[in-house]
């Protein structure tokens, strides 16, 4: 059974920044691609970004490329969340998710695994 746990969230005024951290248990992070999704009050999950087993193809949303970076420390199993230049649209709980394969290329992977959410707040 692997757990995933994000932290770093908070609250943020316009235009900072945030690095979120998701530390996974289980011997597979190695091997597995990671995402992060995002979820506001009365809206659909969003897909922000994928990274494969070895950080080396990274895949982005429109409407966080250029802002925010995903990155991972295999040695840590963690997966990372860059953000910055944040808008107040960014506001929402963030989750990350390890993938069934060891790549990805966007959101119709297969997720297998879900943390628990970290909240963002960005204030105007």
């Amino acid at each position: 059974q692997v757990q995933l746990v994000e932290s770093g969230g908070g609250l943020v005024q316009a235009g900072g920044s945030l690095r979120l951290s998701c530390a996974a248990s289980g011997r597979t992070f190695s091997f597995k691609a990671m995402g992060w999704f995002r979820q506001a009050p009365g809206k659909e999950r969003e897909f922000l970004a994928s990274i494969n087993w070895n950080g080396g193809t990274t895949y982005y949303a429109d409407s966080v490329k250029g802002r925010f970076t995903i990155s991972r420390d295999n040695a840590k199993n963690t997966v990372y969340l860059q953000m910055n230049s944040l808008k107040p649209e960014d506001t929402a709980a963030y989750y990350c998710a390890q993938g069934r394969g060891n790549s990805c290329s966007g959101p119709g992977c297969l997720w297998d695994y879900w943390g628990q959410g970290t909240q963002v707040t960005v204030s105007s």
